[in-house]
């Protein structure tokens, strides 16, 4: 089932916003937040492995369809957004789903508006150890993901390059074939991706900028049932290394509810790899707020 598609106004800028079923009184409504350089469509596997529930999945700032003001935006700022978003949409006890810098940004959202969320899946959160959080400032000269290939000729080619290859030799089909379907934007007779990469870069770079509220602040705030679901690899240099973990060991006793699950044959790339999986975690956490 296609989602209904809406551009919401929220912190100056406009958002875009999926929409899968209606409200239900017997479920809590879900949101999903997507990793760097994604975008909401990435969700498209887990949402339709669980079916009839009532689910959000929102294009970050920069990403997807959504605004894309010149970077940098700050982590503390995507946060707010999922903040923000939480309180137009009107959700009262949702379960929250974040992938990555998604995990980092319901986080900061849960804290900042407790009553819209009643239990987090965090999939291999960007909440690094707290030794890790020292930076005072950051450049994006010479990162990687500032030589990805910008243009294509179409999404299949874009399907084909990447199949079976680097980050996303383990990801499903179908799910590649979301990210590129939609993760590219029309111009002119080409195609080019909907996430510059120097908006990547910056997140990737600043992700342990000293900025906003101390992510650790915002998790001591969060007094729901939390899940980290995390791989068994984590990263020595964030950022560089797309396929370890950037979570913190022992996130989740950070948590005063938090669960850790560690998966050993995924990569960083979980939502991707293995929807189901996910799916199955969610379903627990609906159950257990029915």
């Amino acid at each position: 089932m296609q989602p209904v598609e809406r551009k919401i106004a929220a912190n100056d800028n406009h958002l875009m916003v999926y929409e899968w079923g209606e409200a239900r009184a017997d479920h809590p409504d879900l949101i999903f937040l997507h990793a760097t350089g994604m975008h909401g469509r990435c969700w498209d596997a887990v949402i339709g492995s669980l079916g009839g529930f009532h689910c959000y999945a929102v294009d970050a700032l920069g990403h997807g369809q959504s605004d894309k003001p010149a970077p940098p935006h700050s982590w503390q700022a995507y946060g707010d957004d999922v903040t923000e978003l939480a309180r137009l949409l009107g959700l009262k006890g949702a379960i929250g789903v974040g992938h990555s810098m998604g995990g980092n940004s319901v986080t900061r959202a849960t804290a900042a508006l407790p009553q819209a969320f009643a239990a987090l899946l965090l999939v291999d959160p960007v909440i690094l150890p707290t030794e890790w959080y020292a930076l005072n400032e950051y450049s994006i000269e010479g990162h990687f993901v500032l030589n990805r290939r910008r243009e294509w000729a179409s999404p299949d080619e874009m399907f084909a390059s990447f199949k079976g290859r680097g980050p996303f030799k383990n990801w499903r089909d179908d799910v590649l074939r979301d990210y590129c379907d939609y993760g590219l934007i029309r111009d002119g007779d080409h195609f080019r991706l909907a996430c510059s990469p120097e908006t990547e870069a910056h997140v990737y770079s600043s992700t342990a900028l000293k900025t906003g509220i101390d992510i650790y602040d915002a998790v001591k705030q969060v007094n729901i049932p939390v899940r980290v679901l995390r791989c068994a690899k984590t990263v020595s240099l964030v950022g560089f290394d797309l396929m370890d973990s950037p979570t913190a060991p022992d996130l989740a006793s950070r948590f005063s509810d938090g669960a850790d699950i560690v998966l050993e044959h995924n990569s960083h790339f979980i939502p991707m790899e293995s929807p189901e999986i996910v799916a199955v975690q969610v379903r627990e956490l609906v159950e257990g707020e029915k």
